[in-house]
């Protein structure tokens, strides 16, 4: 195995370097902006060196992850004097290889890495890497030392081309940060009976991970549930003409919104309830002049 290095001691690059080291992999030295936090995750990690530049953790280790934010990748790269057969990895999962070329024209291997993942804390991201899918890029050698590292950290993988990095992204943020927004704009609707967001929260959390355990064991588009599903144009009609009267009773416009989504998020359904088969072309015909009416 390769010895591994980590510039960049955020939650991500602490989380890497725990679970890697658990794994068997030979994780030595580390740098980062900030001294104390190098020394935070050295501490985390048996046998790794807090080290003050990244200049050094390129000549302890053989693969070295940049694990700094987005921004800062491509000058830690250009910064760092690569050697030849050495390799470079970033854990970006908007960026593609080219924030790595100083790396790869001084003759390391390129690579990247990126856990498909909602990290808040490095004690939740340090427990949620297991069973992750890793996003992949990278050729020969290099693709399979990533491959392997995935599958020792108890994940998937998949290997994407450059050119799939942004949309791969975009769908993580839908997918990901964009439910919270979805959770806030019911919590906020609780808020009209009375109901605190922190209360409403744990109200829905038993929906949350139903719809998820559905998604996973039941998948789509039969896991769809509710109205839309049924093509139950009596329901969504009322959830309509009660998002529009509560509309007026916030001075900040907030309502209004919700009612916005309601609609465009009703409209993106329809396809998956006509997938399903509970409704027929007709009745998704009813749908959309339902949502579209303004």
């Amino acid at each position: 195995m390769p010895k591994i290095g980590f510039i960049g001691a955020g939650t991500v690059g602490t989380a890497l370097a725990v679970r890697l080291k658990e794994s068997g992999y030979p994780v030595v030295a580390v740098s980062s902006r900030s001294y104390s936090s190098a020394l935070r995750l050295a501490q985390a990690v048996p046998g790794c060196q807090p080290l003050g530049e990244g200049q050094a953790v390129a000549e302890a280790a053989e693969l070295v992850f940049i694990t700094t934010p987005d921004d800062a990748i491509p000058r830690v790269a250009a910064q760092v004097r690569w050697r030849q057969g050495q390799s470079a990895v970033h854990c970006s999962g908007a960026d593609s290889l080219d924030v790595l070329e100083p790396a790869r024209q001084a003759g390391a291997q390129v690579g990247g890495f990126h856990p498909l993942q909602t990290f808040a804390s490095v004690a939740h991201a340090t427990e949620n890497i297991p069973g992750s899918t890793f996003a992949l890029e990278g050729e020969g050698p290099i693709l399979d030392t990533l491959k392997a590292m995935a599958t020792a950290l108890g994940g998937r993988w998949v290997v994407l081309k450059a050119g799939d990095k942004v949309l791969y992204h975009a769908a993580a943020v839908i997918a990901c940060n964009y439910l919270v927004t979805l959770v806030k704009l019911a919590t906020d609707l609780w808020q009209t009976f009375d109901v605190p967001t922190r209360e409403a929260t744990q109200a829905l959390m038993p929906l949350l991970r139903g719809t998820l355990n559905n998604l996973d064991k039941v998948g789509l588009p039969n896991c769809l549930t509710g109205p839309l599903a049924r093509g139950d144009l009596g329901t969504i009609a009322k959830h309509l003409a009660a998002l529009e009267q509560a509309a007026p009773s916030t001075g900040s416009g907030q309502r209004p919104s919700v009612l916005a989504a309601y609609r465009e998020l009703g409209l993106h359904t329809i396809p998956i309830a006509l997938g399903k088969g509970k409704i027929d072309e007709q009745r998704a015909a009813e749908l959309r002049q339902l949502l579209n009416r303004t």
